[in-house]
């Protein structure tokens, strides 16, 4: 508590890193058609919000043959949308999901990785997943409701076979915490020397069966972070812009973009994923908090000084 006073009369809260979700595995233009689901549509929406302060980009890829409607695992593909948002922002962070969608195997996580990111998300356990998946030809021809645990059929050896593969291939693991007993998987392979410091952290907060997203409860899962770890904080829908100020103040770092929230305020979709890093952005200098360059959130997070390439 102490540090943090003193932090904040110096005014020596780290530079803020800004991840830009700019879509999902889940939703697309059927709830918001400013959703990018294109490479070319996905590149763009990252080199707008990389322009407006994000340093490091999460994507999920869309598969061409449901005219991307759903998402895939194809690590040509997903190399495709790497090279294009390399091509327009030449140091951001590229974050590929291991996540996917609602539907995903160990075969294609591991995929993913064949396509070469320098972080890739690493799912640390199930949560209880409701929804409704709304009509999108060709794949779906009315609205459907989805209850299921997702990732499916999740156990610690594939978190363990997927960590160890991420060490492999020198990929940096995001290890997405969606309620407080996530962080035993964490700690599991820390023991097991299968995770590298700094730890990269991200707490999602506000889906269906994760944790409840109550400033009391952010408080009470940062109890639980590892030592030496960036923590990055993702609210889902209307909790976004709160839950991403909150982690401004405490010095964590956020997590904001189309994939987590379609409205940019009650009752208006987003335009786009900048608008979202925008108002961070705007926040974070009232605060007084800085924003991470990419080569500063490359500094934090142990990343190589030297973006990967895509040719």
């Amino acid at each position: 508590m102490q540090e943090w006073i003193r932090r904040i009369r110096r005014g020596e809260l780290p530079p803020l890193i800004i991840t830009v979700a700019i879509t999902g595995g889940i939703q697309g233009k059927e709830l918001n058609p400013n959703i990018p689901e294109t490479p070319d549509e996905q590149a763009k929406h990252a080199y707008e919000a990389y322009k407006a302060g994000a340093s490091i980009v999460h994507i999920h890829v869309r598969d061409p043959k449901t005219n991307y409607a759903t998402p895939t695992s194809d690590p040509q593909q997903i190399r495709l949308v790497n090279k294009k948002v390399r091509e327009l922002c030449p140091d951001i962070i590229i974050n590929d999901s291991t996540g996917i969608g609602l539907f995903t195997t160990l075969e294609d996580r591991l995929r993913v990785l064949e396509a070469d990111p320098e972080v890739a998300s690493l799912n640390a356990g199930p949560v209880a997943w409701k929804t409704v998946l709304k009509k999108r030809e060709p794949v779906r021809l009315r609205d459907e409701e989805v209850d299921l645990s997702w990732p499916p059929n999740f156990t610690w050896k594939e978190a363990e076979v997927l960590a160890k593969k991420m060490l492999e291939k020198n990929v940096k693991p995001e290890f997405e915490i969606y309620q407080q007993g996530h962080f035993h998987v964490l700690y599991y392979l820390i023991e097991n020397n299968l995770v590298k410091e700094p730890y990269m952290v991200q707490l999602v907060m506000g889906v269906p069966g994760g944790e409840l997203p109550h400033y009391k409860n952010l408080i009470n899962m940062l109890e639980h972070v590892p030592p030496n770890s960036v923590v990055f904080v993702a609210g889902i829908g209307p909790f976004q812009t709160y839950l991403a100020t909150l982690a401004i103040i405490m010095g964590l770092h956020v997590r904001v973009g189309l994939e987590d929230n379609i409205y940019y305020r009650r009752g208006e979709l987003a335009i786009s994923n900048a608008q979202f890093v925008e108002r961070i952005v705007r926040i974070a200098n009232e605060l007084g908090r800085p924003v991470a360059t990419p080569e500063e959130a490359r500094k934090m997070l142990g990343l190589p000084k030297e973006p990967k390439r895509y040719d």
